[in-house]
């Protein structure tokens, strides 16, 4: 509770409502927490239902916008406070600088882009806060046979699968951040 969480999603307005409803659903629970919801400042797809769900129940927005987005139907205006950087890489160094757990919800190349780098930064020990992968609906289930079948070829330790918590269920998306204990990683995993 009162924690920073840092949510990938995707800006697709074209996408099936059971995506932007477990986004909604996500945003309610984010406010209903204490915690503040931090996001990369849009308003389309799940990135701008889970800010108005944060919102309709209280809670506060912090988005992170590169300044060729910042533009009006692109930008969700509404932000408690919006941070407008000069790129994307800026965008995603404040993001991570000032939150302290990460969401990734379905998306895009984007969002995968941004777990991605999320997740191998933690490995490389530039941090060690809680990422969970919001897998609903299996959106994320070829991903996760990826992992598996880079590990399974030593490609990644098998340990590197604590790296990440993959649920299907917001609350205990929040229930494991909550209760998140850092851990050490070895230096074999570098190795």
């Amino acid at each position: 509770m009162g924690r920073v969480i840092c949510v990938y999603a995707s800006s697709s307005n074209s996408i099936d409502k059971k995506y932007t409803d477990i986004a909604a659903r996500l945003g309610e629970a984010i406010a209903r927490n204490g915690d503040t919801f931090l996001f990369g400042g849009g308003m389309r797809g799940l990135m701008g239902a889970a800010a108005m769900a944060v919102h309709r129940f209280g809670g506060r927005v912090v988005g992170i916008i590169p300044e060729a987005l910042n533009l009006k139907g692109v930008v969700y205006e509404m932000c408690d406070e919006l941070v407008v950087t000069k790129s994307l890489r800026e965008r995603k160094a404040i993001m991570d600088e000032r939150s302290d757990a990460f969401i990734a919800l379905p998306g895009g190349f984007g969002t995968l882009e941004e777990l991605l780098e999320i997740i191998t930064l933690k490995q490389l020990k530039y941090h060690n806060k809680p990422i969970v992968i919001l897998n609903c609906d299996r959106f994320y289930d070829a991903l996760l046979d990826q992992f598996g079948h880079i590990m399974d070829l030593n490609f990644a330790k098998p340990e590197s699968n604590l790296l990440y918590h993959v649920t299907s269920d917001v609350e205990d998306a929040l229930k494991y951040i909550d209760t998140y204990k850092p851990f050490v990683f070895e230096d074999k995993w570098l190795t």
